[in-house]
């Protein structure tokens, strides 16, 4: 009996795992190991070999604004079931699954903030919500963040993951490619600055439509830009593709970007925009100045050589 009397022994459970493998993962890029304290520390990226991981909204927002200085816009247009579409299951349950995985009410979240002590509008889209799909909110969202850039004068940023435009909202979703695109028609003319940054992966509707209509495209290393990704062309055209082919490299030697930045330089490249064509449309807009007052400098000239004669 003096078995089942004694007393429980004391044994020290580890609710975490101890061995030489806790809290480290296999790089994407080059498959060595990285501990992800590693990754946090250098903005999730691969200390190795550079390769570029997602970022969730907050820390896209973090590494591009001043602290504590982004206000959210326009997040009372919520998404909705217009068409009460059912694939595998109802697309009403899917917008409360993602809103629960990712945290956030809608593929992407607009607002203001300041970027170096410069006020801009920017919008962010997250692929953890559906894959960053455009739906009918989406579109809202920008065009209205744009229209509101217009107004105020401010240079617009969007961040663009993204899997393309949402079959759930069939040809609503579609139209947001015409939409954004004549919102940013008009922030063209306005003389605003557009920045798009495309990171990885950037496809679909959205590269057919906002994402490519930049004053200037910046693109994170190595990202995937398409229209439709690689496998879907290759058994579209039966041809391998070449080497790098979308990647974020192949498309600068060809031209469909700008410029390739790497995260760690990507606020101060932005702040670097921002600043030169803000110095330019002051010196448009002094030089249209001048040419006016010269004009009618010429005008009342000629006024007073007729009234003389």
């Amino acid at each position: 009996m003096g078995l089942f009397s004694r007393q429980k022994p004391k044994i020290k459970i580890e609710s975490t795992k101890k061995d030489s493998y806790s809290g480290w993962v296999k790089c994407t890029g080059c498959m060595e190991l990285v501990h992800a304290n590693e990754l946090t520390d250098n903005l999730n990226c691969c200390p190795k070999c550079d390769y570029h991981y997602r970022l969730t909204v907050k820390q896209r927002l973090d590494l591009l604004l001043d602290k504590d200085t982004f206000e959210i816009l326009f997040d009372n247009i919520q998404p909705k079931d217009s068409l009460n579409f059912v694939d595998t299951q109802p697309y009403s349950e899917r917008l409360e699954n993602a809103k629960s995985k990712s945290g956030n009410d809608e593929a992407i979240t607009v607002g203001t903030g300041y970027v170096n002590d410069q006020k801009v509008a920017i919008g962010v889209l997250d692929f953890s919500f559906m894959g960053g799909s455009m739906g009918s909110v989406v579109g809202e969202r920008i065009t209205l963040l744009i229209e509101h850039a217009i107004k105020n004068d401010l240079p617009v940023i969007l961040v663009s993951a993204s899997g393309g435009a949402r079959m759930q909202e069939s040809i609503l979703s579609l139209m947001q490619m015409a939409k954004t695109s004549a919102a940013l028609t008009k922030l063209h003319k306005s003389k605003n600055l557009y920045l798009s940054i495309l990171t990885n992966p950037t496809t679909g509707g959205v590269t057919a439509s906002f994402a490519s209509l930049g004053d200037v495209i910046i693109a994170e290393p190595h990202a995937l830009i398409a229209f439709a990704g690689p496998r879907v062309v290759e058994q579209t055209i039966n041809q391998k593709l070449p080497e790098g082919a979308q990647k974020s490299e192949f498309l600068l030697e060809r031209g469909m970007i700008d410029l390739i930045v790497k995260r760690k330089d990507l606020k101060n490249k932005v702040s670097f925009f921002i600043n030169f064509f803000a110095k330019e449309n002051v010196n448009n807009k002094k030089s249209n100045l001048k040419n006016t007052y010269l004009k009618l400098v010429s005008s009342n000239k000629e006024k007073e050589i007729d009234e003389k004669n």
